[in-house]
């Protein structure tokens, strides 16, 4: 599942591409990616529209329109679920079999967004923003506000993490990282973290998702179709230089060593998703 880094690698790439393209026409052709709003409500309201700007929160990619006249026209909010897939292309062609919406663009272009699993969703709700915790990438982020947002809850750190009214943007692979880097279990109780431990903590998300951004802005998202899937910034483009991939500390690593301490790196299943973790170093 995308989090917060592909997501904001994926809009760096897009940018240069949308903005400033007009939408001649918008196709649903799955009424579910849209909903609750109709798919005719939705191709209605962007037929016609602007896309000024493009850009991230949490794990949403939000892109403003505006009208002919340059007024605000609301924005778009798409979500790329567990496999979603997002690209601007040449228009003409046959569509991959799993096009969820696909937009017309001005210059014989068209933006695909195709959702294989379909936990996708491409709405005009923005509603959804408000319940989202802060950005972790913000300057405003740090241990104080990371103590008050765990507050008095009993769950794990790690499950509640994942809580997007907590931290926006976190999911199961980078908690799990920045948990490492900060040297605290994943099984402590959230509201027995101190200030000074969430301080380390929140500084360890940061350099986490910082270092995960830079590494995938290295690799060339390429989603031609007929040349296999390409999983964001892990795959690469056909013929092109092998980029620097990311190496996690503890995720996907159960039973090999602690690259700090030695120790065997353990897998726990906690509210349904693994954990990864050096009991060794992680108190």
């Amino acid at each position: 599942m995308p989090e917060l880094p592909e997501v904001e690698v994926l809009v760096r790439f897009l940018q240069p591409c949308l903005v400033g393209s007009w939408i001649r026409r918008c196709q649903v052709l799955r009424a579910r990616a849209v909903r609750p709003a109709a798919p005719e409500e939705v191709a209605r309201r962007l037929r016609g529209k602007r896309v000024a700007r493009v850009g991230r929160r949490a794990k949403y990619i939000v892109m403003d329109l505006t009208t002919e006249d340059s007024k605000p026209a609301g924005r778009v909010l798409l979500h790329l679920g567990m496999s979603g897939r997002v690209w601007v292309e040449a228009a003409g062609g046959p569509l991959p079999l799993h096009a969820a919406m696909v937009w017309e663009l001005d210059g014989d272009r068209r933006l695909v967004f195709s959702d294989p699993r379909g936990f996708g969703r491409c709405g005009l709700d923005e509603s959804v923003l408000t319940r989202l915790g802060p950005e972790p990438l913000d300057r405003t982020f740090n241990g104080r506000q990371l103590r008050l947002r765990l507050g008095e809850s009993r769950q794990a750190v790690k499950v509640r993490l994942l809580d997007q009214a907590v931290v926006a943007g976190l999911g199961n692979i980078y908690v799990s990282e920045s948990l490492w880097v900060a040297r605290i279990s994943p099984f402590r109780s959230a509201r027995d973290l101190t200030e000074r431990e969430c301080g380390r903590l929140a500084s360890a998300i940061r350099r986490v998702l910082q270092r995960a951004i830079r590494l995938g802005s290295t690799v060339p998202l390429d989603w031609a179709r007929g040349r296999g899937d390409r999983l964001f910034y892990f795959g690469r483009a056909e013929g092109s230089a092998v980029a620097v991939q990311e190496r996690f500390a503890v995720y996907d690593r159960e039973g090999q060593p602690c690259r700090r301490c030695g120790g065997a790196i353990r897998r726990a299943v906690q509210g349904g998703r693994s954990s990864y973790y050096c009991p060794h170093c992680q108190v």
